[in-house]
């Protein structure tokens, strides 16, 4: 599963339950777009899951825009209530059945992959064996990048979260729960294809997640769109159309009503969501709304 698009609400539940980014010390300057409305004006920001403390990644471009927000949006609400939900939902959704175990779901070879991570990672295979694939595949993901120095708590959505103040408006595209249940509802070889494309890019390409994470720092949409959204709408096509896709059609269709209002707002989603043919600008230039930024 690609950090890119794993649920927002689990990187800081799941381990407890894309970081792109983790240890670059020079300065980031992550991509921003700005869509002009009839009298609104909204900035785009892609965003990283996780972070490591090196992460030098705000930008005066990027911090002129937010002071300059009415209200801020994120793919979900970043307050205790909605993490405490994102638990209790992936307690509820991510559990196989009773008398079902994760290696009886893989092929051999994902079996020995499996267990070469679980030694690598020191996790104890019993920890993964109730879990559906798409929280196995989940987890396998940020333990890892938390095992080489990135903390959910530094991911960009808790950074920006947690400085706002307390009165400016805050939006959000979908629940904890909604979230949650677009992975766990995902078909079972869906999620396998995906969790098969995580245990072989750790074992084989490791340098893909450093290539992934400075393509974000310097920009290079292009190269996120080949290390993150090409690679898992080769592999993972039906998860690709489901937690793309979809979920981008969707966020137009609420970014277009706020286009008719007169705020400027500042949006902030997994940077998956803003690059290549089927991303957010690319949807919104498609209805003949001016976009500015990386195409």
């Amino acid at each position: 599963m690609r950090l890119t698009f794993a649920p927002t609400c689990l990187a800081a539940v799941v381990v407890a339950a894309l970081s792109l980014c983790l240890g670059s010390e020079a300065m980031a300057a992550p991509p921003l777009w700005h869509v002009q409305g009839p009298h609104a004006q909204i900035t785009l920001f892609g965003s990283v899951h996780l972070l490591s403390q090196a992460t030098d990644w705000r930008t005066p471009a990027f911090d002129a825009d937010l002071a300059k927000a009415d209200a801020v949006w994120f793919e979900i609400p970043f307050d205790p209530a909605s993490q405490a939900a994102a638990g209790q939902a992936a307690l509820q959704r991510g559990l196989l059945p009773a008398g079902q175990t994760l290696s009886t779901l893989l092929t051999p070879v994902e079996q020995t992959q499996l267990a070469h991570l679980e030694a690598a990672e020191a996790l104890a295979p019993a920890a993964l064996e109730r879990m559906q694939p798409w929280l196995a595949d989940t987890t396998l993901s940020i333990v890892y990048f938390e095992k080489r120095g990135a903390d959910a708590s530094l991911g960009v959505e808790e950074q920006i979260a947690a400085g706002l103040p307390p009165t400016l408006p805050r939006g959000a595209f979908e629940t904890a729960q909604q979230q949650i249940g677009f992975f766990a509802d995902l078909p079972l070889r869906d999620q396998l294809a995906s969790l098969d494309e995580t245990l072989r890019e750790i074992e084989k390409d490791p340098e893909a997640f450093d290539r992934l994470s400075a393509a974000w720092a310097r920009g290079d949409v292009k190269a996120i769109a080949k290390e993150a959204v090409e690679e898992l709408k080769r592999d993972a096509p039906g998860s690709y159309r489901t937690l793309v896709v979809d979920r981008n059609r969707r966020w137009v269709d609420q970014i277009t009503q706020l286009l008719q209002g007169d705020k400027r707002i500042f949006i902030v989603v997994g940077v998956g969501h803003l690059v290549g043919p089927d991303s957010v600008p690319a949807m919104l230039r498609a209805r003949g709304i001016k976009v500015e930024g990386p195409s």
